[in-house]
Parts: structure tokens; C-alpha cells; sequence
């Protein structure tokens, strides 16, 4: 039990990545927690957003990997707020503090529901330059929930925890999945009441991503083929959201790829960010990348030749 917690790897992260805890709002309780890696210089970093039962840290094995190529990676962890636009509010104040223009956002489950709803918020001064959605929805109606979204906050905390750990798959897995489920009930763990009910909450309450208004955004879509919590319902509405988007597909994984089959999430992350290689949106350092590649965008570019690589 455990094996993630006590991992080299996990270790070595909280050893020499600082979190940061910084509040942009007017109500000093509302704090966002994050680690923020590699070069500083880049002005459009990836930004890691967790879904209801995560911390800033599930994100690890991607923030290691990624800064080790030379990307700069911003992972957060929400304070507690109630409503989309709070959130949003919230998260345009972080980037401003931040001195962010544009960014480009991982969002997994309730992290990619928010990262579009961010976009379609900002769509008048965008602010989001590119968006990879894991195992993401984008409609809350899909969990059949919101009559009860306005009573997660009279909730308490065990009922609450229980409500996510439901979700959680409960059948035969592989080692490394049965690990990513514990160390993902262990972070569950150490949300608070308000922060278990305020995601709930925004996961739960009637919304709806309006995709004319972030058309232009270039999207990846991660799922996976074996059992989550997304229904292929949910998936195939995502398809049709997004006709155009990229799509990077998991044999397995589950609900937490990016912790038990982090190589293959780490290089779909790689894959959708080359695109922006030599441009004032890379959230490469230059230096990273070899001559001949960006010899290669430079062409491709030139020729409208804008396909998958």
C-alpha cells in the first residue's frame, strides 16, 4: 500500500520542488497551492489542473518529466469557490499575478471541464492558447447530479468523500493502477470538507461548455479504452465537440493515466505541445529544442502543412 508515497521519484519531487501557496482575491481564505518548474523565462507554461479528488502533486511523474525536457509546468490546486465564475475570476487574477498572457491547460476530469470553461470565459481576450482534456466531459449533466449540487456544502466530509470514492474503479486492476487509487484515496484524504463540496459543487451544478466560443483553440483529447468514470456517452460528446481536435487514446489507465501509465500521458503532452515550437507560445525553453525540429515547424508552418506530427 502506498507504493507511490514512498517512491524515489515522489520523494525526489517534494524534496526539490517548492509549493507555493498565493492568494489573489479579496477573502484571504481563498489560497491556490502550486508547484511551479522548470525555466522561468517562458511566459506560456503548461498548467496542470486536477480533478475533484486531486492535489497539486498527483501531477508529479508530468512535472518531472516535462521540466527534465525543458518545458516550464505550473501544477495547482483550487481554493474553494462555488461557482464557474468565481473560478474563473479567480484563475484570470492567478495568471495576471503570475505575469501569464496565454498558457496552455492539462485538465483532468473536473480540471477539463473547468480549463473550457475558462477558454469560453476568456474567449473576448483569450488567455488559454491551447487545451489537452483527460478523461473530461463538458456538460455536468452527464453525472445527473444537479438537483443535489446545492447541498454538497451541508454535507460532511465523510459522506462527501465517499460520494468521489464511488466513483473509483472497485474491479481487478494491474499493479500500477491499484497504486494510482491508493495514492489518489490518500490525497482525497487531505481535502477538507469545503474543498470536497466546493468542487462537487462545480462538478455537479447545471453547466455546459459553449464550443463556438473557444472554436480556435487548438484541443487534444487523452481518454482511455478501459473502465473510468466517464461513460462513452460523455466520450462520443466530446468527439462531436471537438471534430477537429487530436486525439490520444489509452488502451488502459483508468481514471488516473497520468499516474499509472504516466510515459504514455507524458508523451501525448510532448506530441500536442511541439506544435507551438518556435513560437512565441512554446512552453519550451529554445534551447531545448534541436535545430533541426525547429527547421522542420518552420516548413511546416510555411507550408500550411499543420497535421499531426
Amino acid at each position: 500500500m502506498g507504493e507511490i508515497k514512498v517512491s524515489p521519484d515522489y520523494n525526489w519531487f517534494r524534496s526539490t520542488v517548492p509549493l507555493k501557496k498565493i492568494i489573489v482575491d479579496d477573502d484571504d481564505s481563498k489560497v491556490w497551492s502550486l508547484y511551479d518548474a522548470g525555466p522561468r523565462n517562458i511566459r506560456c507554461p503548461v498548467i496542470f489542473l486536477p480533478p475533484v479528488s486531486g492535489t497539486a502533486d498527483v501531477f508529479f511523474q508530468q512535472i518531472l518529466a516535462l521540466t527534465g525536457w525543458g518545458y516550464r509546468v505550473i501544477s495547482l490546486q483550487y481554493p474553494v469557490y462555488w461557482d464557474l465564475l468565481e473560478f474563473c475570476d479567480g484563475f484570470r487574477k492567478l495568471l495576471d499575478h503570475l505575469q501569464l498572457d496565454k498558457v496552455h491547460i492539462f485538465g483532468a476530469s473536473l480540471g477539463g471541464f473547468l480549463a473550457q470553461k475558462f477558454a469560453e470565459y476568456a474567449h473576448k481576450s483569450p488567455r488559454v492558447h491551447s487545451l489537452i482534456l483527460c478523461n473530461s466531459f463538458s456538460d455536468t449533466s452527464i453525472f445527473n447530479q444537479s438537483w443535489t449540487a446545492s447541498s454538497f456544502w451541508l454535507m460532511p466530509g465523510f459522506m462527501l468523500k465517499k460520494i468521489v470514492l464511488g466513483n473509483f474503479t472497485s474491479g481487478p486492476v494491474d499493479a500500477k493502477m491499484a497504486d494510482a487509487i491508493d495514492f489518489m484515496v490518500d490525497r482525497l484524504e487531505s481535502l477538507g470538507q469545503g474543498e470536497l463540496a466546493s468542487r462537487l459543487t462545480l462538478n455537479c451544478q447545471n453547466s455546459y461548455v459553449e464550443p463556438h466560443k473557444i472554436k480556435d483553440v487548438p484541443v487534444t483529447i487523452m481518454d482511455v479504452f478501459d473502465h473510468s468514470a466517464l461513460s462513452q456517452e460523455a466520450k462520443e460528446e466530446m468527439y462531436k465537440l471537438y471534430p477537429n481536435a487530436r486525439r490520444a487514446h489509452l488502451k488502459t489507465g483508468g481514471n488516473f493515466p497520468y499516474l499509472c501509465r504516466s510515459a504514455e500521458v507524458n508523451l501525448y503532452v510532448q506530441i500536442h505541445l511541439r506544435q507551438f515550437h518556435g513560437t512565441r507560445y512554446a512552453a519550451i525553453d529554445p534551447a531545448m529544442v534541436s535545430a533541426e525540429e525547429l527547421e522542420i515547424h518552420k516548413s511546416r508552418v510555411e507550408n500550411g502543412n499543420e497535421e499531426d506530427l
